[in-house]
């Protein structure tokens, strides 16, 4: 389980120039002989400043998933690895495939800005991230950056940032490739191959994975249709090594998915929806190159690009799991009874994402960098019938340029600061700014720190140009976000223990309110989204980790999250924010008893939380707890068997109300190391 971290004494190089040096060092401390922590840390991490800095002195809440802890529990896919982290609140609608997001302190999934090796992959139309294709195959590591964060990425990092990268090949050339099957019928197959040659490194995945007899809806409220799940996942990361300490650097990860789901009948109540389906096709790349240009300059200029296309047929008949009766998708039926009907639809949406950074870091003496950048950031969005006009095709874009100072002092005291603008081509500019400051004892193995900054979100195409119900007024949400923390180690480093304060408050939110309102254009008559709403979320973040002994270790960790949501019209004052969880905690186990074998077992508990913000009482849900187990025994050094039991005590629960979730499930794989 990770700790909060602190500010470097001394940084020395660029982000991707420093890179390779990062990952070799994590492959390294993930050895036989490593501490295996629920969830590692790497000996730096990037993403809190854009520059490689020690974990021990970074100043800001970051926690690292790495490659090695999704290998041991065997896990599927980066939405189950982030149901495990702290302060995060990750939730899907349904089986693999539908809808999943990711919430962190409070914020709305919206909030999180989500870049895959340096693409920002937030819809440009919904404003947050669909983690439901995304796959665990040939990650490196993922880095979960909590509080506002738009001084360094921008737009859509209010609530935090998670950064994922790709694996790069080192060594002799390898091939790995595993079969699995399980409940639901899930069949998952996959190849990998890396390693590095000469100035050339190479690693690259491919992934098939599909699974039926999962109902979207829960099929405990009456859904008889399963839904079926079918994805192809590749993924690779190209590099070469250039003169004079410089390199160049492709990424690309591309899905190609097809998942049947459910809905709602007009009425609102759940519907086991036959035949609907959505397919979607994303292609995700990138190229980095990085060049030192004195011992004490270094820069580096990346391009990136997201191209999603997305099909959506809704079925053509259902059934109302509240009444039974059989529902069509025709509007006409409707009148009177809209219990027995659906809204029909059918879309046809691609979006893209593109986003030009040229970053360059200079060392003035010992103790301090400064860093600045330049940033183009560009989304689109074209579907026929979503955006109307004779050119449905829109477009959002913007310029920015960002600074920042980071001062060590004695090995012990850290401060950074940064400023950043934007230029948006539609409600104009946006100034954003972070200050964090730690101090670092380390006779007793004390670290504090605390930061404090602002955020801002820009209005998604949605927001801005949806037929009919579009606000092309609408301006930027806005927050402020604090937190206060102490780490301390004990027993010689086999105890580390964290607690964090946290605070956040948020403003000019968009909401689409049920009252007509006379800020919205006279083509809506009056229902569109406008900034209204104000929320306030506060909270606390503790966690641990201890080696028991040499082969057990234990770890856990506790958000509990105080939100309130205020200032919204035809809505209660003073409710809780939906879909998030006063408490919520996770804790495990990892045992080593042999050297080929090894045991993890996983707890997670999510307390209670509304599903809408009038906190209706038809819309609450009850905690649950979920036990998970996984076991892996190595038959020779090619060869691997493993198991994995999820649900292990086969609890009832819905993550999203009405939504379907696994029942004791088991799997079941092997796996060849060439």
């Amino acid at each position: 389980m990770s700790v909060l971290f602190w500010s470097r004494c001394s940084i020395v190089l660029s982000v991707c120039l420093s890179l390779p040096l990062v990952i070799e060092a994590g492959r390294a401390s993930a050895g036989d002989g490593a501490d295996p922590d629920a969830i590692e840390t790497r000996e730096v991490v990037i993403s809190a400043t854009k520059t490689p800095v020690p974990v021990e002195h970074l100043t800001s809440s970051v926690q690292v998933i790495t490659g090695e802890y999704i290998e041991r529990r065997k896990i599927r896919s980066v939405i189950e690895a982030l149901r495990l982290a702290e302060g995060v609140f990750a939730s899907s609608s349904g089986g693999p495939g539908t809808e999943a997001t990711v919430k962190m302190r409070g914020a709305f999934a919206r909030h999180t800005l989500v870049l895959i090796d340096g693409v920002i992959v937030n819809s440009p139309t919904t404003g947050a991230y669909d983690f439901g294709n995304l796959t665990a195959e040939n990650i490196d590591r993922i880095e979960i950056l909590r509080g506002a964060q738009s001084m360094l990425y921008g737009s859509d990092a209010m609530g935090g940032v998670i950064n994922i990268y790709t694996k790069r090949g080192i060594g002799r050339p390898t091939v790995r490739a595993f079969a699995e099957y399980g409940s639901f019928t899930t069949l998952r197959e996959s190849a990998q191959v890396s390693g590095a040659k000469g100035p050339f490194d190479l690693s690259a995945s491919l992934l098939r994975w599909d699974a039926s007899s999962f109902s979207a809806i829960n099929y405990r409220r009456g859904a008889t249709e399963r839904d079926g799940f079918h994805n192809w996942n590749a993924s690779g990361k190209l590099g070469v090594s250039l003169p004079k300490d410089g390199r160049l650097e492709f990424n690309f990860r591309w899905y190609n998915s097809d998942v049947n789901f459910d809905g709602f009948a007009d009425s609102g109540a759940p519907a086991d929806i036959l035949g609907s389906r959505q397919t979607t096709r994303n292609l995700i790349v990138s190229g980095v190159y990085s060049q030192p240009i004195t011992s004490w300059w270094s820069q580096a200029l990346t391009l990136a690009r997201s191209n999603q296309r997305s099909l959506i047929t809704s079925g053509p008949v259902g059934r109302n799991l509240n009444t039974g009766e059989v529902i069509t998708a025709s509007p006409l039926s409707c009148f009177p009874n809209f219990d027995s009907c659906f809204t029909p639809f059918s879309t046809d949406l691609e979006v893209l994402n593109h986003r030009l950074e040229w970053q360059h870091n200079i060392q003035v003496g010992k103790p301090l960098l400064l860093t600045a950048g330049y940033q183009f950031r560009e989304e689109q969005g074209d579907a026929s019938g979503f955006f109307g006009g004779a050119t449905p095709n829109k477009r959002l874009a913007s310029h920015a340029g960002f600074a920042q100072a980071q001062v060590s002092l004695w090995d012990r005291v850290a401060v950074t600061g940064g400023i950043r603008q934007d230029h948006y081509n539609i409600f104009g500019d946006a100034t954003t700014y972070r200050v964090t400051a730690g101090y670092l004892h380390q006779e007793t193995g004390t670290k504090l720190r605390a930061s404090y900054g602002t955020g801002f979100r820009a209005p998604t195409l949605n927001d801005l140009f949806f037929q009919g119900f579009g606000n092309p007024n609408l301006q930027p949400e806005k927050n402020k976000s604090a937190d206060v923390g102490v780490d301390q180690s004990l027993f010689d480093g086999k105890l580390k223990v964290s607690v964090v304060h946290f605070w956040n408050r948020f403003d000019n939110l968009i909401t689409f309110l049920s009252v007509p309102s006379p800020n919205c254009p006279q083509a809506t008559f009056g229902f569109c989204p406008v900034n209204v709403a104000s929320a306030k979320t506060q909270g606390w973040e503790t966690s641990f980790r201890y080696q028991i002994i040499k082969e057990l270790f234990a770890y856990g960790q506790y958000t509990m999250t105080m939100t309130r949501a205020y200032s919204v019209p035809g809505r209660p004052e003073n409710t809780r924010l939906p879909r998030w969880p006063f408490d919520q905690a996770t804790a495990g186990l990892e045992y080593h008893p042999i050297e080929t074998a090894r045991v993890n077992l996983d707890y997670r508990f999510v307390g209670a939380r509304n599903n809408d913000t009038a906190n209706s009482p038809g819309q609450k849900q009850g905690s649950f707890g979920v036990f998970n187990v996984s076991a892996s025994y190595d038959v020779t050094k090619q060869w691997q068997v493993y198991a994995r039991a999820e649900n292990l005590l086969n609890q009832r629960y819905e993550e999203i109300l009405f939504f379907g979730t696994p029942v004791r499930s088991i799997f079941a794989g092997v796996k060849l190391v060439y």
